[in-house]
């Protein structure tokens, strides 16, 4: 007679603590946001109902439409240019190289600043009176690198990037490390080189991580406020008004909280499809752990 034992999952009352916490700070402010994009109001007198007339008026403002793709192109930006640098410096952090804890320490720097410091740090270094490119005309030219919506977008992207890198460097240094070094073995013996082995081998087994690096890397890209707030809010003029910022500049400078409330609402329907369309597209869905039904 054998015995089987079976480890019982987790009541719900474990998860309880945790569910209460997210619907009173997540789900329950963000059915207020809805309800208040269907209502005019300017923070002091009583909400009005406006059907919607909010979203209405969005839909033909030429300063919303602008910032969705702004919004879109910072995002795809920061895909473009964050995934690469991390999957590389990832896969260099998972190795054994001499002198290489020191350098990811360095390197990770970026990581324990806020995106405020971050955005003031830079604000003070591209100054262009004080700043570095006072310093170098020859390649900045006047140094005003917020004169012009080139310009300021290629800054608002790399001090994204200089900032979040660091972040998504450490998802795929953990899954390079989680590779089985069996495969490389069995490579070697076959013949395969660094290159060959980086492109067959590793490339492949960071592909859940990829695709939850490039999920996060969208939803932060859709809802970056900070950087374009300090660095350039907005300008100049609105050639980097992106539609977090429109939504601040609606309801906090503007006290329409109806109209900024319908801006953020969108965010969170655009991100969520977006994230749910990379989730189904990719396969991530179907994807089952190694561990999966290990006791």
């Amino acid at each position: 007679m054998t015995t089987q034992t079976t480890s019982a999952r987790p009541g719900f009352v474990w998860a309880l603590p945790a569910a209460v916490f997210f619907a009173l700070f997540a789900i329950v402010p963000l059915i207020m946001v809805a309800v208040l994009s269907f209502m005019s109001w300017d923070g002091i007198s009583p909400p009005e109902f406006v059907g919607t007339d909010n979203w209405s008026r969005l839909a033909d403002d030429p300063v919303m439409l602008d910032s969705v793709w702004l919004t879109l192109l910072l995002t795809a930006l920061g895909v473009a240019l964050q995934t690469p640098l991390s999957i590389l410096l990832g896969v260099w952090a998972a190795g054994h190289q001499r002198n290489r804890a020191v350098l990811s320490v360095i390197y990770f720097i970026p990581l324990l600043l806020s995106a405020t410091a971050v955005s003031v740090l830079w604000r003070a270094l591209l100054d262009p009176n004080f700043g570095i490119p006072a310093d170098a005309t020859w390649l900045f030219g006047d140094g005003n690198l917020f004169g012009e919506q080139a310009t300021a977008i290629g800054v608002l992207a790399f001090v994204s990037t200089w900032q979040f890198t660091p972040f998504h460097t450490l998802i795929y240094q953990g899954a390079a490390r989680a590779v089985p070094q069996v495969l490389y073995q069995a490579a070697e013996v076959d013949g395969a080189g660094r290159y060959r082995q980086f492109f067959h081998i590793t490339l492949p087994q960071l592909r859940t991580a990829m695709i939850t690096s490039m999920i996060l890397m969208t939803v932060g890209g859709l809802t970056t406020f900070e950087t374009v707030l300090i660095l350039t809010q907005g300008g100049p003029g609105t050639d980097t008004t992106i539609s977090a910022y429109y939504m601040y500049d609606k309801a906090f400078k503007s006290f329409d909280y109806g109209t900024g409330s319908a801006i953020a609402l969108a965010l969170v329907v655009a991100a969520t499809v977006i994230s749910l369309i990379v989730v189904r597209v990719s396969g991530y869905d179907k994807m089952r752990s190694s561990m999966e039904g290990v006791s």
